[in-house]
Order: C-alpha cells, then structure tokens, then sequence
C-alpha cells in the first residue's frame, strides 16, 4: 500500500468535490469534471494510481462503494411510480429498455470482437441514461413540460432497472467462466434474491416498529446494506451487488415504511461515494483503453444514437406526443456515472477470470459517456429551440411552506393560470394542499433528495413562505442559483426582529421581502382567519390603479401585479411593478372591504330587479 495513502485519499475527495462544486455552479453534468480531473490526476500527469495505492483492496472498495449506489438507486424504483408517469415513460423503461438493449447489443456483436454475453453486458449498461447527468440539461434546455417529464422521469426509473438487469447478465457471465453450470447460475440469483429480501424485510419490520431511533435508521440501514451485500458474497460469489438491488427495490415498494430519512442521507452519501469512485475509476484508465478501440467502436457509437429514436417512437404509441416532441426525447439521452461505475467493477472481475473483451468493456463504456455527455451538453439547447421546444419564460411558482398563508396564495396563482407546487414536509400540509388541487412535493426543499425529485419544469419563481426562518433563508440561498436572485422572494415571520434581521440579512444574504418589509405570515393568517380574501381584478382604460384605490381602500394589500403577458410581478419591500392597462391586481381584501362590496352587490341587484319590475308593469 502506498506510503503517502493519506496525502493521496485527500486528494481524491477534493478533487471528487470540487467536480461537483464545479458542475453545480456552471450548471453542467457532474460527470464531465469528474472525467476531467480524473484523467488528469491519472493517465495524463501519473499524479494517482489506483492500483498502486490501494493494492489487493481495490476491487473490494469498488464493488462495496457501487453495491452502495446500486441501493441508493433502486431506492427510487417505486412501482406506482411507473404506473403514474404515463404510457410513454412506462414504454420507456419496460419493454422500451429491452428493446433498445437487444439493438445495442445485436450492433456491438456486428462491430466489436465480443461474444454474445459481453455484448447483451456492454448493451444493459449502456441503456442507462440517470437524473444525475439528465437533470442539468434540462435545466439549462428549458424544454416544454411533455418532453421535460418524459425526460426526467425516464432517467430516475431507468437507472435501478438499467442496473438490475447489467447485474443478471454479469452474474450469468461469472458462473459460465467459473464452471458454466445453471445450478451456479441459479444458485447466484437465490443468494442474491433470499439476502435482499430478508435484509429490507428487517429494516422494513424495525421502521415499521419503531424499534431503533430516527437519528439511526439512516446508519442502521447502511450497516444492513453492508452486510447483506458481504453474507451474500459468502453464500454465492459476485451475488452481493443483486442483493443489495433487490433489498432497495423490495425497501422502496414496502407499504407503511417511511424510508424519506433514508433515502436523503444515501443520496448525500451516494455523492460522495461517486465523487470517489469516479476519480478512482477514471484515474486508473489508460489512454490507449479508449483511443486504441478503432473503427469499430465508431459504429458502436452510431448504434447507440440511432437505437434510441427508434426505442422512442416504438415506446411513443398510444401517446400524445407530436414528432418534434419524440425527436428531442430521442436526441437527449447522455449515458452517465452509474454505467461508468459499474463497467469498470465488471472489467476488473472479468478481466481476473479471463474473460475476452473484459480490457475493452470499460474503455467502450467510457468513449460512449464521454461522446454523449459532451455531443448533447453543446447541442440540445440548439436543437429543442430549432423545434421551437423550449419554454421562453418559466411562469410557474415554487411555494415553500404548506400554512394557511401559502395555500391561500397557492390556489389564487393556480386559479390565475400559473403552474404551482408547494413544498412542505408536512404530510397533513400535502395532504390539505393536495384537496385543493395543487401539485406538490413532500419532503425538505433544500435536500439532496430533492434536488433528484423535485420537478421544477416550468417554474422560476420561489415564495418562501414557511414559518421557519432559517429554512426560508436556506431556501433563498439555493434557488438563487437555480432562478436567479431576482426571482427568488421570501416572506418575513413576526419572530424576526427588524434590527438584528437586518443586520443579519446584511452581512450574509440579502432575499426580497415578499409584499413589503411589514407584512409578516402571522399578520396574513390573522387577516386571513378574520375573513379576508383575496381577489383578481383586472384594470383598464376606464378602471385604473386610481379607480383601484377608490373602489376597494387604502386596505386593500396588493401582493402581485400580472401583466398583459402573464408574467408575474410581486409587490415588495424594495419595488412595486409600474401596472397598468391590461394589469391584473391580486390583492388581499380584508372582511370589511368584503363586506362592504358585498353590500353595494346585493344593493345594485335589488336596484336592477326593482327597475326591470317598474319595466314590467309599465309595459
């Protein structure tokens, strides 16, 4: 083992987290800097050797860190999900996946010295496309909303799917090279099937029994995964990584177990696991792996591009999608870390039991990342605006908080025309918000989970309206980056004292007060319990922000101006939008003035009834 491990396992990490760092500033795919820095550190200045630094416990820190993220992945794979998502993406990533793995199989056979096997590998590692390399473009592609949730959602189911089945094909590769017998084979998947499900049947029963405390479920559950994934190694050799899938997908798709705490801190540890491993993998790749495959791997590559559209528009009957919308599906599908992570696994134990083809597999799987990621990072903002496919301004409106407050806004924006989703992690708030017709996302809105679930297509705007500071802060903070500090708006609770919130806000962070810097949560509620409504109206040349004031008070508190594009402008504590012909005025009318034109209602329909009566008679 090398003599400077500590000095060089630093290293790792920093250059692993700084690739991260570097992609979510520059809103790009981890994984191109990950790839960057990793050839880099490796094959181009020798600074890192895997081999050399880690020795005889390489193979086992790998296959341990991937059989981690195999189970972080299959965590996500809820049945109902695919289900829910539509007959296009349940396509997708069912017979859709199986299709486009037997075309991409059939061409590397026809294109590379590989045998059949190798082939059917190389091609379900490579049907996988991840949210992890998905989601970046698709925040700076800004698609329409029916190509955006195909997209999206396609990449978190296919991952886990995508892997399970690299998994069968790789176990059914080790027993024929240790021996070629089905009872080896069979005796694999048992191993694999009995430990993963016992593993999530007792993390499943202790969740479900509340019988270890919350601030342990998340380590209890890594120390399971770890030693469901070493005692099935022990049963059947190379069984671990099935094991550990099956325990994530059985986990994920088990009624009356909460597994949100879970799944956020495997997320936040799959991470940096990946952040290693990447390096590790990349660094530990020659040069000549990728450079040296010929023509051949030309032809895999045109393979790969063409199969998907044909997958698409198979995969594309029975939906409602036009051929513009089926043409950027099927030109955005950049590979990603999974599929790299668990090639090169398969490439070291192949390549120890003298499998043809295992030198190549890596080397294939990494110039088929690199091409997609690269080819669709330049091209796929150019080509869904050459469709006209793309969104100029996202209208849609992220609520942070689940209070009276929130939902009352909430369903005014939604009854306005906007697209809008609340975020709580408040079961009863969904469930309420859920009742009255809005989207919404369960869970903490600045975690790691949901930066992979939360859907943003179509939103630019955060209010952040719960009664917690510190998480509206917080909140600010990151979508800040997401929509831009100007789109980014908070609104104050009594608890926040003006002077030290000030100068707190002043030295750190500075947000927009949402309806000006007196208006608080409490003092909206309070309003809100007392009867207040709030109400659209829309000015014009004969109704104008002066008749405005004259009609409905000095009371009226105006909180968002929409203006004749239906952009959304809110009042704050910093600028008021200049409204008016063809504005609509969202204000919050208190119970007098509701009151008030209730009356003057009621008054001037007793006035038309008693003319038209006068009528009546008098004809």
């Amino acid at each position: 083992m090398h003599e400077n491990l500590g000095f060089l396992l630093a290293a790792i990490l920093v250059l692993g987290i700084g690739a991260q760092w570097l992609a979510w500033r520059l809103k790009l795919p981890s994984i191109l800097f990950l790839l960057l820095l990793g050839v880099l550190a490796g094959p181009v200045s020798g600074f890192l050797n895997p081999d050399e630094i880690f020795g005889d416990l390489l193979f086992p820190t790998i296959s341990l860190g991937v059989a981690i993220v195999l189970f972080e992945g299959a965590l996500t794979l809820r049945f109902a999900d695919i289900r829910e998502q539509g007959v296009m993406v349940s396509n997708l990533v069912t017979w859709g996946a199986v299709l486009n793995w037997l075309l991409i199989s059939a061409g590397t056979w026809y294109f590379i010295d590989f045998s059949i096997s190798m082939s059917l590998l190389f091609g379900a590692l490579v049907v996988v496309t991840g949210p992890t390399v998905v989601s970046p473009l698709l925040r700076n592609v800004r698609p329409v909303p029916a190509v955006g949730k195909v997209l999206r959602w396609e990449g978190i189911l296919i991952d886990p799917i995508g892997a399970i089945l690299a998994v069968l094909v790789f176990e059914a590769i080790i027993s024929d090279a240790q021996g070629g017998s089905l009872r080896l084979f069979f005796s694999e998947l048992a191993a694999g099937g009995v430990c993963g499900a016992a593993g999530a049947l007792l993390i499943g029963y202790m969740l479900r029994r509340h019988l270890m405390p919350e601030y342990l479920h998340s380590v209890v559950t890594l120390a399971a995964v770890v030693g469901v994934f070493a005692i099935s190694n022990q049963l059947a050799h190379e069984s671990g990584l099935l094991a550990v899938t099956v325990m994530g997908v059985w986990l994920a798709n088990t009624r009356g177990v909460d597994i949100s705490d879970i799944l956020s801190f495997k997320e936040s540890l799959s991470v940096l696991i990946v952040s290693l491993l990447f390096i590790l993998l990349v660094a530990r790749l020659q040069l000549e792996q990728v450079t040296g495959l010929g023509i051949g791997a030309v032809g895999v590559l045109l393979v790969v591009l063409l199969a998907r559209p044909v997958m698409v528009w198979a995969s594309a009957m029975g939906s409602k999608l036009d051929w513009k919308e089926k043409a950027l599906i099927s030109w955005i599908a950049p590979r990603g870390i999974v599929a790299a992570a668990v090639s090169s696994l398969f490439a070291i134990k192949l390549g120890e039991l003298g499998v043809a083809g295992a030198d190549t597999l890596a080397g294939l799987t990494f110039l088929i990342i690199i091409v997609t990621v690269i080819l669709q990072s330049i091209t796929a903002s150019p080509v869904a605006r050459l469709l006209g496919l793309t969104e100029e301004e996202a209208k849609g409106v992220l609520i942070l908080g689940g209070n009276n407050v929130a939902l009352a806004i909430g369903k005014a924006l939604l009854s306005s025309g906007f697209r809008v989703k609340l975020a709580s992690s408040s079961w009863s708030e969904i469930q309420t918000a859920r009742m009255e017709g809005l989207e919404t996302y369960f869970g903490n809105p600045v975690s790691a989970h949901a930066d992979r679930h939360l859907d943003l297509m179509g939103i630019g705007r955060l209010l952040a309206m719960s009664r917690r500071p510190a998480l509206n802060t917080l909140a600010s903070m990151k979508y800040a980056s997401e929509f831009g500090r100007q789109r980014v708006f908070t609104l104050r609770t009594s608890e926040e004292k003006d002077e030290s919130d000030k100068a707190r806000m002043g030295e750190s962070y500075h947000t927009q007060r949402l309806f000006g810097g007196d208006v608080t949560i409490q003092k909206l509620a309070s309003l809100l319990g007392q009867g207040a409504e709030i109400k659209s109206t829309r000015l014009s040349d004969s109704f104008t922000m002066e008749s405005y004031r004259e009609h409905y008070g000095k009371d009226a508190m105006l909180l968002f101006g929409i203006n004749p594009e239906g952009r959304l402008r809110p009042f704050t504590d910093e600028a008021e939008p200049e409204v008016g012909h063809g504005w609509v005025l969202v204000a919050l009318l208190p119970k007098a003035v509701i009151t008030k034109l209730e009356a003057e209602r009621q008054a001037e329909e007793l006035k038309e009834r008693a003319e038209a009566e006068l009528g009546d008679k008098s004809s």
